[in-house]
């Protein structure tokens, strides 16, 4: 089996057409979305796309689709601001339907499939153990050893931090695939991985002025700030990587 797999979709909706057709065109057999389709500027129309590939795609949830459901059920249950530190997860809720809602909170947590040369392969949102654990090209090998306790599968496949990487821990190979809608790669883009028979990280092009008015026209004020430093402004993945990592180790990114 080869497969696609597709991460951090943050309703960006152009990015996630625009690999969608270079997938088509890569002849996979299964679609991984690997979480994080929401929250983001487009994300009716984005969860309306996912629609449309069935049983083709498996979808696991990420921080952000899990944390758009825990705020649409606050809202529905008070109509108060659920969590004011997440703004993006709030109007996003906000935005969607209790038929978006359900969809989101039906995806799995991990999934494992063959793929063709690699053997079983783990896919997961942010480490095995924790949705919201980034691991990075940078994370020492402590932490990831701790991550990847009781892992059977020899190739794990992970997202979460928005940056590629392919990196061999001991008798785990783990992949990072990057991100469809906001990655940080130091240059814009939509990123994602084929796997099999090895593993192909692959980048597309797409409109970028194009698709970033399309998502100020969804109605989020914050839109600009959302993708400064993955789509207008790209920040380098080294110096997200070490940010993450401060935060990992729970210091202060001052």
């Amino acid at each position: 089996m080869r497969v696609a797999a597709l991460y951090d979709i943050h309703g960006n909706r152009p990015a996630f057409d625009a690999v969608l057709a270079d997938v088509e065109r890569a002849g996979v057999d299964r679609i991984v979305i690997g979480g994080d389709v929401v929250p983001g500027p487009l994300p009716v129309e984005t969860l309306e796309r996912l629609r449309e590939l069935g049983d083709r795609a498996v979808v696991l949830r990420g921080n952000g689709d899990r944390w758009v459901v825990e705020a649409f059920d606050a809202l529905a249950g008070s109509g108060q601001n659920p969590s004011p530190r997440r703004p993006w997860a709030t109007w996003t809720a906000r935005a969607i339907d209790r038929r978006d809602r359900d969809l989101l909170a039906s995806f799995v947590g991990q999934v494992v499939l063959g793929i063709d040369g690699l053997g079983p392969t783990l896919f997961c949102h942010g480490s095995p153990r924790d949705d919201e654990e980034p691991l990075t090209s940078l994370t020492p090998e402590r932490r990831w050893r701790a991550a990847l306790q009781g892992v059977g599968q020899s190739v794990v496949v992970c997202g979460h931090t928005h940056m590629q990487f392919d990196r061999q821990l001991g008798q785990w190979r783990v992949v990072n695939a990057g991100a469809v809608g906001l990655p940080y790669e130091g240059r814009a883009g939509a990123y994602w991985v084929v796997l099999g028979p090895g593993v192909e990280h692959r980048r597309t092009d797409y409109d970028l002025d194009r698709a970033v008015a399309a998502m100020r026209a969804g109605g989020n004020p914050d839109v600009d700030g959302l993708v400064s430093e993955s789509l207008s402004n790209p920040v380098a993945p080294l110096e997200v990587a070490e940010r993450l990592e401060r935060q990992a180790d729970g210091l202060s990114d001052a």
